[in-house]
């Protein structure tokens, strides 16, 4: 069987999304006690932290092995399968680390003992490693399957190797791979996720896992109606949305319609409102002036208007000298 092809090119955008929402599932006992943020941006340098965990009441210890470390400020290195954890890697992210404690706006407000840094790769990284026992000369212990604390530094690390992870206690994260094969982890996989189907973290999380290993799924055949599932449920969703989008779109177009229908209504009403004012100044001025005896000529001449453009009023009110010049503009107007 040929090995699941992923392009290197889609890192960011294709395992670091599903990451980011496979530590929120990790993390789900203690939801309400973290705040997650996606590439926390530094300063307006071109500088991000993958993922950045701040812990709300700081004295609550979190329950989940790979949390257990976390203080107030928590800072997440993720590599994807394809990548790997080097020693420059361990550097400039401690280096972040340094850069996050003082890009605030007062001094020492967040302590150096408010701060853990945790790097996540699938592969173990034997020369970063070596390098932190011989050169930096601290100290690496395993605190569980796949979780290894750095010990020796004023900021508490650990380095999560999620190959190794414990599949009862961190299924969804031990398996953010492009390598699954075993068919009864995938099988573990599906019945878990159908059970958070409705769920965005998890749908998030599978999509990657289904796309990285497509082959696999499908060339197992026991698997097949399983998969089906998953597509049918994919698909099911990706219909409600489209069908949302256009029932709202639809609904916006009318709501804009009727709107745009009121608004016109309203304007050819102000309209009428002026045209009447302006009509009944006239018809006053023209009262006014044939009460003098002034011939339609001289009246024309003084409303700067010639005599056929004023003889329809003229004559109208000529014949209804008692009436207002609101009744003699219902006359002219009916």
């Amino acid at each position: 069987m040929e090995p699941n092809i992923v392009n290197e090119e889609t890192d960011n955008t294709y395992w670091h999304p599903a990451f980011y929402a496979d530590i929120q599932i990790e993390l789900k006992d203690d939801a309400d006690n973290l705040i997650f943020e996606n590439e926390h941006q530094l300063s307006k340098m071109p500088m991000e932290i993958d993922v950045l965990i701040i812990k709300k009441e700081t004295d609550r210890p979190v329950k989940k092995n790979i949390g257990r470390l976390f203080k107030k400020h928590n800072i997440v290195e993720y590599k994807s399968p394809t990548d790997s954890l080097s020693v420059d890697d361990f550097y400039k992210v401690y280096g972040y680390a340094c850069f996050y404690k003082v890009d605030v706006p007062r001094v020492n407000s967040i302590s150096v003992n408010e701060l853990t840094i945790t790097f996540v790769s699938e592969k173990y990284p034997r020369k970063l490693i070596r390098h932190l026992k011989e050169v930096k000369n601290y100290q690496v212990k395993m605190a569980d399957p796949g979780i290894y604390y750095v010990e020796g530094d004023i900021i508490p690390i650990q380095i999560i190797v999620t190959s190794q992870l414990s599949e009862s206690e961190n299924l969804w994260l031990k398996n953010l791979t492009n390598k699954l094969k075993d068919l009864e982890k995938a099988r573990q996989l599906v019945r878990d996720y159908l059970r958070h189907a409705d769920n965005g973290l998890y749908q998030a999380v599978m999509d990657a896992i289904t796309r990285a290993n497509q082959r696999t799924f499908e060339e197992v055949n026991s698997m097949s109606d399983i998969f089906m599932e998953i597509c049918k449920e994919k698909f099911d969703r990706k219909l409600k949305e489209e069908l949302d989008r256009k029932v709202k779109e639809e609904l916006d177009k009318k709501l804009q319609e009727e709107l745009d229908k009121k608004l016109q209504e309203e304007l050819d009403k102000a309209v009428e409102r002026e045209n009447a004012r302006r009509l009944t100044e006239h018809i006053s001025l023209i009262q006014k002036k044939c009460a003098k005896n002034k011939p339609l000529s001289v009246i024309a001449d003084e409303l700067e208007s010639s005599p056929e453009e004023i003889l329809p009023v003229y004559t109208i009110v000529s014949k209804n000298p008692g009436k207002t010049p609101e009744e003699i503009y219902e006359l002219i107007s009916g």
